[in-house]
This record gives structure tokens, sequence and C-alpha cells, in this order.
């Protein structure tokens, strides 16, 4: 009687959250392309299972069999296949809802080849989510290998599908994610809801594994700065009316606030619903006072060790044990005992609150309901919790060219540049492309490269601009060597366009041609000179060994016998001597008078001269 109250209570906790929560089902895009009658979009819900191409499209021909119509049980029994033939599109198998798992439906499809499982609404209602089963029937080994992506439709559209092919129509779809996930900007933000409990069957066990495979990828995508990561654990509060029962107590802290339900099920053994509400608060402490120094990632790090190290199986899932890990990976313990408080306080715990109010959806995600949940960019994820899938989701929600380069490996996604270009302009010679892989598919824009920037419409011409332009492909411009001699009409500047360097001429583009200086009389053409063309220049000389001057065009005698105009020069050099040796007479001509004034002035002071009177009187001393 008392395990059947506890597990009474359990159920109310549990089902108290869906009851009063808001679901949303995840869509995604089904547009039927033909035939004509059926044509148009609709939408339909993503399988909660498998793996849906978040950020890209499938299209393929539907196909409703003739037998196993339920796809309940494997086509190989009625020797039916769905495999492509070469060259064709997939198949996407529309199967009826009702008489077994959703899972299996889609595993035995998957098995006979289909590219993709619709499941066909056996009543007119809003379209729901497909999930796996429950934790008593989740042990199918299959659940785990389901690959392809899989919807559920309306009722009236499988209808119309089915009527369409039984009058031997060829239906085709095209599966459409690529809005499945907002993607506004450089970063992701998303949330993982978890569980600290190791004992709820398969379930827990692939959430760990998940986390395991994950966590690599998870902290490089954190460390730098693509994405925004933050865990959370769902916990419900017990009804009022059993707040003193042994039960509530059991499984709840804080008086009834905060509870979570019994890891085995059996209240007489193994550890209560309270040690995984505390261990709970635990990881979320531990992921607050991580990122408060910086480092949420370590959050990753905990989670693993913890279950690897302390598992209730051996009976090691205790604060003694958690607290080793913590101290193992260098985080302030003190800090994390002070956030998880006193959980015996009738009052809130500001963490597992904030956690409460967190499940509520708001604006398009839902309320918070299953375990585990990722939501990405504020939209639930659905499908299989698998690093490869997950990781393919998360790329989906970054801006179209600011993905990291994790989300451009061949294991994601399909490098469209690798064929044809992509369509986009390309500069073979330089190694240079316009076409850009994004996550989502190509885009063609110019590029930067090195600091050079390349301006065009991306798909039939890209040219370099601005400094630096010769450094790919000469700038589009005449580039030519000869005779050990490299002649370049790309002007590397500021400025744009091509121009013939001196010597040449011609557009600078399609080429530049030598100009003969000696033939066109441009140079060397003093008396005496010898001229000489050479390519891109010429070569001058003089007769009789003299001494081509180059700026003056003209030659000088070594021995200081003149050629051109040699007596002028000595004479303008001998002018320059005489007046110079006159004005110097006459510097010290000028000089010698007026030393001579002064003297006489001075001596005109103390002795008489000539023509002063001889009779002047002196008084007697």
């Amino acid at each position: 009687m008392r395990e059947k109250f506890g597990v009474l209570i359990c159920v109310w906790i549990m089902l108290l959250g869906n009851c009063l929560g808001r679901f949303v089902v995840e869509e995604n895009s089904l547009k039927v392309t033909s035939p004509g009658s059926i044509k148009g979009v609709y939408e339909c819900a993503i399988g909660n299972f498998g793996v849906p191409q978040y950020g890209g499209t499938l299209v393929g021909t539907v196909v409703y069999p003739k037998a196993n119509q339920g796809a309940c049980k494997i086509f190989d029994e009625f020797d039916i296949s769905f495999k492509s033939k070469p060259g064709g599109l997939p198949t996407f198998l529309l199967v009826n809802r009702g008489d077994c798992f959703f899972t299996l439906k889609a595993w035995n499809a998957q098995k006979a080849g289909a590219a993709a499982v619709l499941v066909a609404d056996n009543q007119d209602e809003s379209l729901i989510t497909m999930d796996t089963p429950e934790e008593k029937n989740a042990s199918a080994k299959y659940l785990q290998n389901i690959t392809i992506p899989s919807a559920l439709i309306s009722k009236s559209l499988g209808d119309s599908l089915k009527k369409a092919i039984t009058f031997g129509e060829m239906v085709k779809i095209s599966l459409d994610w690529t809005e499945s996930l907002p993607h506004p900007d450089e970063r992701v933000e998303y949330e993982f809801w978890t569980n600290s409990n190791d004992e709820c069957g398969p379930k827990c066990d692939s959430q760990m594994e998940f986390v395991k495979n994950f966590k690599g990828a998870a902290q490089v995508l954190e460390q730098k700065g693509y994405t925004q990561f933050i865990p959370h654990y769902i916990t419900w509060y017990c009804p009022e009316a059993f707040l003193f029962s042994e039960q509530c107590k059991s499984q709840c802290i804080n008086h009834g606030r905060y509870c979570a339900p019994d890891p085995e099920q059996d209240f007489s053994k193994g550890y209560d619903g309270k040690d995984v509400v505390v261990q709970n608060l635990r990881q979320a402490c531990f992921f607050k006072v991580a990122n408060e120094s910086r480092k949420p990632w370590l959050w990753w790090d905990y989670v693993t060790d913890f279950a690897l190290r302390c598992p209730m199986k051996e009976k090691k899932y205790t604060k003694d044990c958690a607290d080793k890990v913590i101290q193992s990976l260098g985080v302030d313990l003190t800090k994390i005992d002070k956030c998880i408080g006193d959980i015996e306080a009738d009052e809130e715990n500001p963490v597992l609150k904030a956690e409460q109010d967190a499940q509520i959806g708001k604006g398009s995600r839902g309320d918070v309901t299953i375990l585990p949940t990722l939501v990405i960019n504020n939209r639930q994820y659905r499908g299989k919790l698998d690093k490869g899938a997950v990781l393919k989701a998360i790329c989906a929600g970054f801006q179209e060219t600011t993905e990291p380069t994790i989300c451009l490996s061949k294991d994601i996604e399909t490098n469209e540049c690798l064929e044809n270009n992509g369509g986009c302009w390309e500069d073979k010679t330089a190694n240079i492309t316009a076409c850009r892989d994004t996550f989502r598919g190509r885009v063609c824009e110019c590029p930067i490269v090195n600091g050079v920037k390349f301006s065009g419409d991306g798909y039939t011409h890209c040219e370099a601009s601005g400094a630096l332009q010769c450094e790919f492909n000469n700038g589009g411009c005449w580039r030519e060597t000869q005779e050990g001699k490299t002649y370049s009409a790309c002007l590397d500047d500021h400025s744009h366009g091509c121009k013939c360097p001196p010597g040449f001429k011609g557009d600078g583009v399609n080429g530049c041609e030598d100009v003969d200086e000696c033939k066109e009389k441009l140079a060397c053409q003093c008396p005496g000179c010898k001229c000489k063309n050479t390519w891109g220049s010429y070569e001058c000389s003089c007769c009789d060994g003299s001494l081509y001057m180059r700026e003056h065009d003209m030659c000088i005698s070594k021995n200081g016998k003149t050629e051109v105009s040699s007596g002028f020069i000595w004479a303008i050099i001998l002018g320059l001597v005489v007046a110079g040796a006159v004005g110097y007479a006459i510097y010290k001509y000028r000089i010698r008078r007026y030393m001579d004034s002064e003297i006489r002035a001075i001596m005109a002071q103390y002795m008489p001269l000539d023509n002063q009177p001889s009779n002047i009187h002196h008084p007697d001393i």
C-alpha cells in the first residue's frame, strides 16, 4: 500500500507540469511539387527520434505499400524493398498510424531502404509529436539506430497522397528543415534539460552516452565564443495535501517545493528522489560558479566525471564523492555549498526556483516536459540525441557564412563548392574562388584574400581593388618577363586600372608593346651618340670613349677635349672665375677705404691737422 501511495504521488508530481503546461509541436515544411491537384506547402510534425536534416532539404517520391501499410512488421516478410535505383530519387514511405510504436514504423521503413517515413494520422486532430516509447518499452536496441527523419502528417493530407498514388500518379515531395530553427546571428544559444539520475533505464544511458560523446565539441564551441550553453534540471512540487507524507519527505527538499521521482520507482530500496534533486542542484550550482569564473565548459567535465566515479549502482551517489570530483576540477567548493544552501529549510532556493520558472515556455518555445530536452535558439530540438545529429542542429542555428569550421566538415554537411565551383566565379591561376560553403548551402561572394578586397557580382566577375591588388593575378593587368626583367601594368596603389609602364605602349590589360626609343627618336639624339633599343628601355653610348650623360642627353670627353658645346661650358667656367676675382678686388678696395676713413676720424680727435689754425692760445698752468 505504501509503494502504491508513493507511486500515486510521483505520478501526480510528474503529470502536474504536463497537464498545466503548454506543449509546442515542432514542425517543418512539407512541399508537394506533383501532382498538380495537391500541389502546395503543408505542415508536418518532426518526430522525436531519428535524424531530422536541420538546415537542409530532402526531395523524394512517396510510396504507399500495398501490404504492411502500418509498417509494424518487417517488409522482408512481404518481399518489399524501397531502396532507390541508381540515379533515382530517394523513397519516402507513407504509412498509417496505429497498431505499434512510431519508432518501430520508422525502423522497419529504414531497414527496407526508405529515406524518410511519413506517418498519416488516423483521425482529424492537431498535429502531435511522435516520441519514443516510455521507459518500460524503451529497451529495444533499434531505438538508437534510427537515422532516417520522420514526420507526422494530417489525415486529410495522408488521404490525398494515398488517392494520388492509387491512381498511378507520381507524388513528389520536398521535406524542408531550413527554417525549423532560427538562425539570427553568429552565436547559438542552447539549453540542455537533463537529470543526474542514472537508474532510469535506456533513456538515462543514452543521455549520458550523448554527454560523453558531445563534450569535446561543446567545450570547443563554448571556449571560442560560438555558443552560449546553459544546463537545466526539471523539478516538481509536492501537492499541498501530501506535504507531510513520508513519500513527499523522501522525494522532495525545502518543504516539498522541489521534488523528483524515485530513481528505481521502489521506495523500499536504493536512493530517493530527494537525493536526485540535491545532486541536480549541485550540478546547477557547479555551472553557476564555473560560469562566474568564466569557465562554463567545466560543467561537461564535472557531469561526465561524476557519472563515472559516483554511480548509484556502486552506492557512490553521495556528497563526499561529488566533492572529490569538484575539487579535482579546481572549482571553489565553498561557493557551491553556499549556493546549495539549507535543503531542509522551509524557504525558496533561488537556483531551483529559477529552474522551475524556466520550465515554462516563452515565445515560440513550449514548456519543457520531456527529459532529456535540447532547446536551440529558443526552439525545442526533435530527433535522436546523438553527437552528429545535435551538432548538425546547432550548426543550423548560425547565420549563413558565420558558422565555425566544425560545421563545415564532411561529416556534417556537403560542400557544394566542390562540384563545378558551385557556379561561382573562380580564378584557377591564383586559386581564388567566390564560392563560400555554408551549412545551409553555398553563397557566391567575392572574397577578401590577405587583406585584398575583391569586388564584383561573385558569379561571373570578381577583381582585386585597392592597395595590394597586384598581389593577385597582377590585378588583371598585363605582365611579362624577358631577359631576366619583369614589367607590369598594374598600379599597386589605391587607384583602379592598368597602365603600361614607361618604355611600353598599349591598354595595359590585353598587352603592352615595347617602344623603340631609337627609331622614334625619343632619346639618345646627341651628335656622336649611338642608340640601341632594348626591351622596355634603350642603351646609349658615345663615340671615341666619351661618357654619356643620360639626364642631359650629351657626351663628355674623358681626356678634357670637349665634344658638343664644351667650349661654351669652359667659357662659363672662366667667366665665373673672372667674376669671382673682380668681386673679391672690389670687396677688398671698399674695406680698405672704410678702414682709412675710420682711422682719420680717430686721429683728428687727438692730433692737430695741417689745415687747423696755429695761433691757438693755451692758458697758463
